[in-house]
């Protein structure tokens, strides 16, 4: 629960950090953060501490004015030049969505006046406002985690938050010429499977990502695979089990052109990861695909639109785990593909309505 004796009431905050600097999906569902902050604080200015390979989904966003970077050249900054390069910046305020000891240890050394973070972990000695929610019994989204901590600032963003990923026209352009460039007509409907996680989550089968694309070309829908330059084997693996019915990308797109390529999409099916929510949050129909474990949940994990359907394996069902705690991949073997082909025919209706907008 929120500390209400840390509540900052009616102040105002010229200068606020963000901290978020784990993976892509984490990054999506921060956002809302900024917006939020911008309604509380109009006059401030807003800034997040992300990962490079984070930057460019968070780069343009509505009220973020500035990105600092947590890393160099894919390895963490030497802790005195961060730290140096936080004092510069004359934060007044720092909100740590993502806590570790270093970061918790370097908003301090930088003197910023207010460090918001969780009260639970041990190094919470550093954070002077302290937010107490365990995430991991996922009472809520993640999402909601996030809002969660700006209360003690005296944010609470009213309705429903929403996350509306722009993308640029020529990352939208790039997409197309990508689609092109694997003979997909600009009118057809284009579905993506995501298979990989980068280990981020329990994964479905590439056997039945492979019977999944096999069955939606037969229904007469283009199907293509993407992965990262690390996940080519599992891309091709997906493409041999479908029967070379879908397509793989001839290239590992920008993140920009990834949020081009998927808004294009009529329907985007994946694991637990980033391009799902990516895919949700520029207003692609998704499919998500999740273990049975309360902290992987989609209660906590889920897609945040409205435009979607979840899939969770059942652990009683399960021959390894027998109802008890998951011990491996098994359980994801229970989700059938012919209940999510059937799921992704229900979402595909209309389609072709969509991808002639898009033209």
């Amino acid at each position: 629960m929120l500390n209400r004796q840390n509540e900052v009431k009616d102040k105002q905050f010229h200068n606020i950090l963000v901290v978020r600097t784990d993976r892509i999906g984490d990054v999506v569902l921060s956002l809302p953060m900024i917006t939020a902050l911008r309604n509380c604080f109009p006059a401030a200015r807003r800034s997040m501490l992300l990962r490079t390979y984070t930057r460019e989904i968070a780069d343009g966003y509505q009220g973020l004015d500035s990105i600092v970077l947590y890393d160099e050249g894919g390895r963490e900054k030497q802790f005195f030049a961060m730290l140096s390069e936080l004092r510069t910046e004359r934060f007044d305020a720092v909100v740590v969505s993502y806590p570790t000891f270093r970061l918790a240890l370097l908003v301090f050394f930088a003197g910023i006046p207010l460090r918001v973070g969780t009260g639970y972990r041990w190094y919470s000695l550093f954070f002077n406002r302290k937010v107490y929610e365990h995430r991991r019994t996922a009472e809520k989204h993640e999402l909601e985690y996030n809002l969660s901590l700006l209360k003690v600032l005296g944010c609470s963003p009213g309705g429903k938050p929403s996350i509306a990923l722009l993308v640029p026209g020529w990352a939208v352009e790039r997409a197309r010429e990508e689609r092109r460039g694997l003979g997909i007509a600009d009118d057809e409907v284009v579905v993506v499977l995501h298979p990989g996680s980068g280990g981020s989550a329990r994964d479905w089968s590439p056997e039945h990502f492979g019977g999944l694309a096999r069955i939606l070309s037969d229904k007469g829908y283009r199907v293509v695979v993407t992965g990262t330059r690390n996940e080519e084997q599992l891309v091709r693996t997906v493409v041999q089990k479908s029967g070379n019915t879908a397509i793989p990308l001839r290239r590992e797109l920008t993140l920009l052109e990834l949020s081009g390529f998927l808004q294009l999409a009529g329907l985007v099916v994946a694991n637990s990861t980033g391009p799902l929510h990516i895919a949700a949050a520029v207003g692609t129909p998704v499919i998500g695909l999740y273990p049975p474990i309360p902290e992987c949940s989609p209660k906590r994990w889920g897609p945040w639109t409205e435009k979607s359907m979840v899939f969770v394996a059942d652990r009683q069902s399960c021959p390894r785990c027998k109802g008890g705690p998951c011990q491996g991949n098994d359980c994801m073997e229970q989700i059938a593909e012919k209940d999510v082909a059937e799921g992704a025919l229900r979402l595909l209706h209309g389609t072709k309505e969509k991808a002639v907008s898009n033209l």
